[in-house]
């Protein structure tokens, strides 16, 4: 397992700031472009001015600052060691009810031209550590069906399927992990 540990280590994550600005903006319009969700990014897609989305994200992280419908939370980058940003992760420290079906504890994404090289495991994996930081017990993180990269990813992280919640045409499966 150390062994293991030691070879991935290929990212690391951090706050945003306003030193990441040009890449951020690269990430959200790579999305925008290719019309996919940026899952893990506090709404980014949402905010067409950086200062306004990194406030928003620094808003979640204290109780008494996040806005009314959204819970306290985490959002981090996924670096490599030269700096480049290759995905984005959120850990939302409580759950309502849409998170508790849908959305679970964590949401994440890599960048399209970064993926099947294992960074989502990875991500998952260091985000998990932050979860242990935080001495939460067990976190949700759900997939869509289809899913089948992300579903391998929470499996791989130690996920256990719960169920799948239906809702229209989509199929959400939902995973626990104990910390």
């Amino acid at each position: 397992m150390e062994r293991e540990r030691m070879k991935m280590n290929k990212i690391k994550l951090i706050e945003p700031t306003n030193e990441h600005k040009s890449q951020i903006l690269a990430y959200r319009e790579e999305f925008l472009t290719s019309k996919e969700s940026i899952d893990g990014s506090s709404g980014l897609a949402n905010y067409s001015i950086y200062e306004n989305w990194l406030k928003a994200v620094n808003d979640c992280v204290n109780k008494e600052t996040v806005p009314e419908g959204l819970v306290p939370a985490l959002t981090f980058l996924a670096m490599t060691s030269d700096e480049q940003l290759i995905g984005m992760i959120n850990i939302r420290l409580e759950l309502n009810d849409y998170l508790f079906n849908f959305g679970g504890h964590i949401g994440y994404s890599i960048r399209k031209s970064e993926r099947r090289q294992g960074y989502a495991k990875e991500m998952l994996g260091l985000a998990l550590e932050e979860c242990r930081k935080l001495n939460l017990e067990r976190v949700l993180i759900t997939c869509d069906q289809d899913n089948i990269g992300s579903a391998k990813t929470i499996l791989h992280n130690g996920g256990i399927l719960e169920n799948e919640v239906v809702e229209g045409d989509n199929v959400t499966q939902r995973y626990w992990i104990n910390l």
